[in-house]
């Protein structure tokens, strides 16, 4: 795996690099570099299998942080790519003709974060939430307690079981609960 690295930085310069374990590293690559150095990993080192793609919210530096994990099944070793892109224009090159599972994860992406990749099939169709009109909701700043609160109507009649409580009750319904474990459970 360290050889494969080495190539790879001197051919992409790479950041932040980290030997999790001898068969998983991370490293960072330039969003300019990204899918060419995707391609070379699948073409040429054997990372023949795409395992996921995911994103990460950095709000305080402004930058979402996308992840392209790959697999090569002879080593039985994986290696991730990490990418920053601006926030503020969140939008990569699409990865959709290399493997074709990454559409879904692009398309899923574009839901949750906001962000685009242009020439992905189905990129804008909706993915899971349908009609959705507020911010992209895995947002780091979109707040999903004030929108259950102006979303949803309080019902009075509901009662929330406290699970501690809940399981106690099954457990031993004929004995009562004192008020130390009622402060205890909290």
């Amino acid at each position: 795996m360290k050889t494969i690295i080495e190539k790879l930085n001197s051919k992409y310069n790479l950041q932040e690099i980290v030997y999790q374990r001898d068969n998983l590293v991370f490293a960072a690559i330039n969003k300019e570099n990204a899918i060419d150095a995707v391609t070379y990993l699948r073409d040429y080192e054997g990372f023949s299998h795409f395992v996921l793609m995911s994103c990460v919210d950095w709000i305080e530096d402004g930058k979402f942080q996308l992840l392209y994990l790959l697999n090569n099944p002879t080593l039985k070793s994986d290696l991730g790519l990490k990418v920053y892109i601006d926030r503020n224009n969140p939008e990569m090159v699409s990865a959709h003709h290399l493997w074709k599972q990454i559409w879904t994860y692009q398309r899923e992406l574009k839901e949750a974060f906001g962000i685009n990749f242009p020439g992905s099939p189905r990129v804008d169709e909706n993915f899971v939430v349908e009609g959705w009109t507020d911010i992209p909701h895995m947002r780091r700043d979109f707040d999903t307690h004030e929108y259950a609160q102006k979303t949803y109507f309080p019902r009075g009649d509901r009662k929330t079981n406290d699970p501690a409580e809940y399981m106690r009750k099954k457990l031993y319904p004929n004995q009562p609960i004192t008020a130390k474990q009622r402060k205890d459970d909290k």
